[in-house]
This record gives structure tokens, sequence and C-alpha cells, in this order.
């Protein structure tokens, strides 16, 4: 990507997909782990066709989000909903992700949760075993209950660590985590990573804000 790609993340409804078909969006989020914006595999299907029917630049990438995801969940979520994109937020293996990525032939995105006490020197032995499993690292606040999705910043500082071992490899670095239309100009002016993941940032009452989406899409893509 060229300019920072813009994620949103969390949606549900067909009515609120349907309202951002004329904004430049290059990826749209479905969750099925735990979450209170979790959708089964059909509401996914009926939400992908919104997808085709997308006006402003090409169609945007479906990204599935999982935790430690089993081959029954995947299975059944595949069948109904043809993902282009798998993003795994749990405890997986280099070897799982493997595994995952070569069985559906689709990319896997690689959740990993930055903890503000974490050593920056370990992360090249902890990431190592990763090269050539996953297409794109995305980066998200540490969260003890379910691993990230918290809403909440983190050390915008510890960015460059992560960032020079995806450009060492060659794979995009996505940020997430506590990101609003307001902060997100910052982080792309002072970072320039190839994505932003937002999701709670754009809703209103736990519920996804056009007015929101929009004001946060324009501030990324004008930074």
């Amino acid at each position: 990507m060229n300019k920072t790609g813009v994620k949103i993340c969390g949606l549900q409804s067909v009515e609120v997909l349907k309202s951002m078909v004329n904004l430049p969006v290059d990826y749209i989020g479905f969750v099925f782990a735990d979450s209170k914006r979790r959708i089964d595999g059909v509401q996914a299907g009926e939400l992908l066709r919104v997808l085709d029917e997308w006006t402003s630049g090409s169609r945007p990438r479906s990204v599935g989000v999982f935790v430690n995801p089993g081959d029954a969940l995947l299975n059944d979520v595949m069948e109904k909903a043809p993902l282009d994109v798998i993003q795994l937020h749990g405890q997986e293996s280099p070897e799982r992700c493997r595994e995952i990525r070569e069985y559906f032939g689709i990319q896997v995105f690689k959740a990993w949760s930055v903890d503000s006490q974490g050593q920056r020197e370990r992360l090249a032995d902890e990431l190592a075993a990763y090269v050539g499993t996953i297409d794109a690292l995305l980066l998200d606040t540490y969260d003890p209950l379910y691993g990230g999705g918290s809403g909440k910043t983190f050390a915008w500082d510890r960015i460059p660590a992560y960032q020079a071992w995806t450009h060492q490899h060659g794979i995009p670095l996505f940020v997430a985590g506590g990101l609003t239309a307001d902060n997100a100009e910052k982080l792309v002016h002072e970072y320039h990573p190839e994505g932003l993941d937002v999701s709670s940032g754009v809703e209103t009452n736990g519920v996804k804000d056009i007015a929101k989406i929009t004001a946060f899409v324009e501030r990324v893509k004008q930074a």
C-alpha cells in the first residue's frame, strides 16, 4: 500500500455496511470470536454480498477475526462466507498460522498484543518463527481478558521496533487499539503504518456510526 489502508472492523449490520459503499475503505472486518460484535457464517455471507456493491475504488477485502479457532469453526465460516483474509488474535503458533494459510489458500494476518512492560530486545526472537507464515502483523493493545480489542491505545513509541521487523521481511504493519478520527492522523504522520484497524472508535453506544466512520476514513486518507 502506498497510502495507509483503512480497516473497519466488527461490522454486523447490512444497513450500516450499505451506507459505507461510497467510502474508500480497504478492509472490512467480521468478528467470529467471543465479542459483542460476533456474527456467524450466515450473517457474514449476507454482509459479503454488500461488498460487491462498493462504488468507491476497489472492493474492500473481507477479513475474518478469530481467536484460537478450531477447524470446525473455520470450515463452517469459510463455506458460508469465503473470506479474503483470516486474522488471528489468539496464541496461534507459527505452525498453526501456516496450516490455516495453506489449507484455505488465503492471507493470514497475525495480531500481536503490545504490553507496555514487554521487552523490545526479545521481539526478533519472538517473531522470527512467524517469517513465511503470516502476511501482515497487527499491533493491538494487550488486554488480559481477550488479548486485544480493549479500545485503548498502547505506547506508540514501541511501533518502530515492530516496524523494523516487518520492513525487513516485507510484510505490512497494521495498528489497532483506541483509534479514533482525532488521533489517527497523528499516528499516520508520525509512523506511516501500512494499515489502521478501527472498531469501537467509530461507534456510538456500541453501534457503528456512519458519521464517525466517514470522519475516520477522511482523516486517514488525507493524512
